[in-house]
């Protein structure tokens, strides 16, 4: 419905209520003026969560799962019988969820069964596994899985595009799109989407709109995507902007926390795990024949003071029983904490700050190089670590420390790969840090780049120079003491995830393509698989963390007494290191030392101030307090006062004469 005409209608609607016309807003009244309200709930990114737990970590997560998310339901359904319940996708994938994919149905579509869903739209993690596996679970959902922007062969779609839902007489269209990169993502195992192209999802939402032309009341949409799009193509911002005649659209694959409006168009994403269900109260008056769309008003229920539904725990009892079990397996022993400090700020596990882990080289990521260059029999290896609190603790090393480790299902690729091409992947990475100014005391990271998407590599010698721009910043890189040639071919090793990101950009071919553990170790093809086989039979069962500190962050001056004045402010909690907006990307900003002198967020603290009184020396007979202004340095302080900064400096007891604050009183002579 147009924006303005949404208004008019909403000011009509509200009159009513004023005279009394609406009593119930749930009952429908066939006559001119009757009044209804339809609601949908929404879930994404479960990522096969049913009980509220953390198999990686075995422990209790608060705001997660369909369990909780299913209490919710119930009371929604119990205050309007006109609910309409769906999924954005990324259900079936992660937190030990693999361990069922060989049962005929999925526990988490069974779980969406149980809870009567209407509408699951796939997400990318769906194209995890063999195709086979997702066409039996798309089957054996109960009602409509969606996905318009996936075409086979012939030209059909792969699933249905939308589905009308009609509740009370109003006819409700719900559109499924999800990203177009699959091919991408999962480009080492093109059978996962054999036969299947992927379109831009903007231009798929206009080609249904013009399909569900005079069809619907209402116009949902359900959205593996993101408010931004992602590598060119288009995401739901795009969308809202362009297809107005959508009423609210519920987002996925970001995993965000989002309520907002863009171009009258209502966006809601309810993070992930399970944080919180979405819910869109949709109000419409009958007009003649028509239904008008009178306001949406949308928010996010949060979970964590939610208990459980108890039918659900006890229906899926044997899933968390079997992960639990899972998890806690014995494959090996661990002589030593392998990250001593892993916030570089706080030294504490959890990440609060700055995670140690992506700003110098660690034994975690040492060990995973470690384990991936030794299969894949290649001189280099790169990895990521999807999980910033990524450790291993001394004890015994079980399952879900590998989880932890090692978040996804990844397999192992080796790949041939010039010195040249190499270069650019790694400049490519490099993106992930923000370039270093004057008074910067931390590194921060490149809000539009993913943690996921910055690797570290093992087998060379590199710096990484921040002073620099993106693009320029790869410097001193060195193979076995020597320079990389541009033109010599080197052995790398890297996820198939990776492996998309190399072939798209044609750093590699897919002839490049030496190993793939997916098809030659089928009993151990994942790279966690890998990380437990490599312990048993190549480390006898026992690791101890090993750092070669093969590359570092340079470019940068840090004044480490200003970085320690700022670094307890945090502690404190005074200042907060910036998150980008959806929170799922920390340490966007650098902490700046003269910009928070300027903003005076450093106080009183910044300076040892004298309150006792200073003893004169034989030179300076009487004195005045001087207050240190923005831009000041000692020693233009001392032309004012006819004095040198030394004599200033031992006047006021400064041990880094260079270290003066705005704000601070110091002791001068008098004039």
């Amino acid at each position: 419905m147009n924006h303005f005409k949404k208004k008019a209608v909403l000011v009509i609607f509200m009159l009513m209520l004023v005279i009394g016309l609406v009593f119930n807003p749930v009952s429908a009244v066939a006559e001119d003026g009757g009044q209804v309200t339809i609601t949908i709930l929404g879930t994404t990114d479960i990522h096969g969560r049913i009980y509220p737990h953390d198999y990686a970590t075995d422990s209790e997560d608060g705001d997660a799962g369909f369990a909780k998310i299913q209490t919710l339901i119930k009371e929604e359904r119990a205050k309007n019988p006109n609910a309409i319940l769906i999924d954005c996708g990324d259900t079936v994938q992660d937190n030990s969820a693999d361990l069922f994919n060989d049962l005929p149905i999925h526990p988490m579509v069974e779980s969406m069964n149980t809870m009567e869903y209407d509408v699951w739209t796939i997400g990318n993690h769906e194209f995890n596994f063999e195709k086979s596996f997702l066409e039996r679970n798309i089957k054996a959902f109960n009602n409509e899985v969606l996905a318009a922007n996936i075409y086979k062969e012939d030209g059909t779609r792969f699933i249905n595009p939308y589905t009308i839902i009609e509740k009370d007489g109003v006819k409700v269209a719900i559109v499924g799109l999800i990203p177009p990169h699959i091919p991408t993502w999962e480009a080492s195992t093109p059978e996962h989407f054999e036969g299947l192209t992927f379109t831009d999802p903007l231009e798929e939402a206009q080609k249904v709109i013009n399909e569900l032309e005079g069809k619907y009341d209402v116009l949902v949409g359900a959205l593996h995507l993101g408010k931004d799009g992602e590598y060119g193509s288009t995401g739901a911002k795009d969308i809202a902007e362009k297809c107005p005649e959508f009423d609210v659209l519920f987002l996925g694959h970001a995993h965000a926390k989002i309520n907002e409006e863009i171009n009258g168009v209502k966006l809601i994403e309810p993070g992930n795990y399970g944080w919180s269900l979405a819910k869109a109260d949709i109000n419409l008056t009958k007009n003649g024949d028509t239904w008008e769309v009178v306001s949406v008003n949308t928010e996010n229920r949060e979970t964590n003071s939610v208990n459980p539904d108890t039918e659900i725990l006890d229906i899926f009892e044997y899933v968390h029983n079997k992960s639990v079990e899972d998890a806690n397996k014995v494959v090996g022993q661990i002589t030593k904490d392998f990250i001593e400090r892993p916030d570089y700020i706080t030294g504490d596990d959890e990440i609060t700050t700055i995670p140690t882990s992506q700003l110098q080289d660690t034994s975690v990521i040492d060990l995973i190089n470690e384990v991936q260059m030794f299969y894949a029999k290649s001189e280099i290896s790169s990895a990521a670590l999807f999980n910033f609190g990524s450790n291993l603790k001394k004890g015994d090393f079980k399952k879900k420390d590998v989880a932890f480790i090692y978040k996804y299902s990844n397999t192992l690729n080796g790949v041939n790969i010039t010195g040249e091409n190499l270069k650019k992947y790694m400049e490519w990475s490099a993106s992930y840090y923000n370039t270093y100014k004057d008074g910067d005391v931390t590194v921060s990271f490149n809000p539009e780049v993913r943690g996921y998407n910055y690797d570290m590599f093992a087998g060379i010698t590199y710096d990484i120079d921040i002073s620099q721009s993106s693009g320029s910043r790869i410097k001193n890189l060195l193979i076995a003491g020597k320079p990389v040639e541009d033109s010599k071919v080197y052995k790398l090793a890297v996820n198939n995830y990776r492996l998309g990101t190399l072939l798209t950009n044609e750093w590699v071919t897919k002839e490049d393509v030496y190993y793939d553990s997916y098809k030659e170790m089928q009993d151990a093809g994942r790279i966690r698989d890998l990380i437990i086989k490599y312990v048993r039979e190549e480390q006898d069962g026992k690791i101890s963390p090993k750092v070669d500190n093969n590359w570092k962050i340079i470019g940068t001056n840090f004044d480490k007494e200003k970085q320690e004045i700022v670094f307890e402010k945090v502690r404190s909690g005074e200042i907060k290191i910036p998150t980008s907006e959806d929170g799922r990307t920390l340490n966007v900003v650098a902490l700046n030392y003269d910009q928070l002198v300027a903003e005076s967020k450093l106080g009183s603290n910044t300076s040892p101030i004298v309150e006792k009184e200073v003893p004169l020396s034989s030179e300076v007979q009487q004195t005045t307090v001087y207050t240190v202004k923005a831009g000041d340095v000692l020693w233009k302080i001392a032309e004012k006062f006819n004095t040198t900064w030394k004599k200033l400096a031992d006047l006021n007891g400064l041990k880094n004469p260079n270290l003066i604050f705005s704000g601070q009183k110091l002791v001068v002579p008098s004039n």
